[in-house]
This record gives C-alpha cells, sequence and structure tokens, in this order.
C-alpha cells in the first residue's frame, strides 16, 4: 500500500503538469526573457604549459575531434526580439590555482651506481605552481516553428559564432627551473544549430539541440622560458552533428 501511494504521489503531478501544459499556451512572445541551465557533450579549450628545463619543444595545436569534448556546463540567456525570432548569448568560465612545493633532494646522484641504489633515499622533484583559466562565450540567433497538432512544442534553427579561451601558467621552485613556462590556445567557432523547446509551463521550459554543422580555427602558443620566442601550432576543424545539448530554462 505504501509502494502503491509512493508512485501516485510521483506520478500525479507529472501528470498535472502535462494535462496545464496542454490546456494552456505557454509559447513564448515577443519581448520575452529566457535564462537556461545548459549540460552540453562540446569541444573544450584546455592546455598544460610545456616544462622549462628541456632542450627541445615541439608544438602541436588542440583538434576538436569527438576523442577532445568532454561534458561541459554553462548557462545561455536569450531576448525573443520577435514571437519566432530570439536573440541567444550564452558561456562559462573556470580559475584553478595549484600551489607549488620545493624539491625534496635525496641520497641518489649521477654518481650512484644503477645497480647499487638500495637503501638509496630517491629525489622528489618540485611541484609545479600552476595557475589556470579558461572561459568561453557565444551569441547568436534563432528561428521558431511551431509544431501542428502538438501544444506548447516549438523547434528552431539558427546560427552560432563564439569564443573560448585557455592559459596555463607554470613555475617550479627548484634551481633547473629557467623561470615561468606559459600555454595559451583560442578557438573561434561557427555553427548551424537545431533543436527543440517544450514549454511546461508558462515560466519553465526544457530542450535538446545539436549543432548539424560546425567549423573551429584553432591558435595555441607556448613560451617554455621566459625571453624564448613563442612556439605556435594552428588547426581547422568540421564536425557535423557536434555538441548535442540539454537544457533546463526559465522564461518570464
Amino acid at each position: 500500500m505504501n509502494i502503491k501511494r509512493l508512485l501516485i504521489s510521483a506520478v500525479l503531478p507529472m501528470m498535472c503538469l502535462t494535462v496545464s501544459a496542454q490546456e494552456n499556451d505557454n509559447t513564448p512572445q515577443k519581448g520575452d526573457f529566457t535564462v537556461a541551465a545548459t549540460v552540453g557533450y562540446n569541444s573544450f579549450t584546455n592546455v598544460t604549459a610545456q616544462p622549462g628545463n628541456l632542450t627541445d619543444y615541439e608544438g602541436s595545436a588542440i583538434s576538436s575531434s569527438w576523442t577532445d569534448k568532454k561534458l561541459m556546463v554553462g548557462f545561455e540567456g536569450g531576448w525573443f526580439v520577435g514571437d519566432r525570432w530570439k536573440l541567444n548569448l550564452g558561456g562559462g568560465l573556470n580559475f584553478t590555482h595549484n600551489p607549488g612545493y620545493a624539491d625534496l633532494p635525496g641520497t641518489i646522484d649521477e654518481f650512484t651506481p644503477g645497480d647499487d641504489t638500495l637503501g638509496e633515499i630517491p629525489n622528489y622533484r618540485a611541484v609545479a605552481s600552476q595557475y589556470s583559466c579558461t572561459y568561453q562565450v557565444y551569441t547568436g540567433v534563432d528561428r521558431y516553428f511551431g509544431i501542428s497538432g502538438v501544444e506548447n512544442l516549438m523547434c528552431y534553427t539558427g546560427i552560432r559564432a563564439g569564443f573560448s579561451y585557455a592559459l596555463n601558467e607554470q613555475k617550479y621552485d627548484e634551481w633547473t627551473s629557467m623561470g615561468k613556462s606559459v600555454g595559451e590556445t583560442w578557438n573561434l567557432r561557427g555553427g548551424i544549430i537545431c533543436g527543440v523547446d517544450y514549454y511546461v509551463l508558462p515560466a519553465m521550459y526544457v530542450g535538446v539541440s545539436v549543432e548539424a554543422f560546425q567549423y573551429t580555427y584553432n591558435m595555441t602558443t607556448y613560451r617554455p622560458q621566459d625571453g624564448l620566442a613563442s612556439l605556435q601550432a594552428d588547426s581547422h576543424n568540421f564536425s557535423i552533428l557536434a555538441a548535442p545539448t540539454i537544457k533546463l530554462g526559465f522564461k518570464f
């Protein structure tokens, strides 16, 4: 009996929401604003500075294939400039700081025989002090279309343009360190998006979207030591059915 009551208590509110959504027109009108939390499987911008005590360096641009994507959480704001036209602005931001630690020398050095280290104390390398910053921002415009016979369900297509940036700085507290090492990367991205929004309440909606086509240009720069010239590499990426995203939003 308790299980039956629990199931009824869980299902009844959802049935009420569905009936309410079907009986009322909750679709947006000109002048409405929207704010949504988004979760998407998208290409991300990330870079790691190279150690500053190497004798040779090489650089490669960050690619944007499906193997380089991950789940990303962000926000999206929108403004309906017309009953069927919406302007969008979204993005995300992240800061990370990792404190550094000095090295701890042991008893093993270049004069210690390789087969005679029993009882010796190993050397502990320093832990780099790191600072990282990543952010992304995008904008776009969508054209909405009603679906005949289905209340409060609207599909849309539109365009997106975005910019993302990542910075990583490292510095080792040891005598071999040659100063701060820096890695930077940025993306310029454009795409064609398609999606569906369902307005379950006058002030709430859920949606899914995917970018039918996406182009990304990336530039990655490394400066392993203070005073050295930067090492640069770039890439071009074309994706189909990129950045699948779900969202929970509010309309007011």
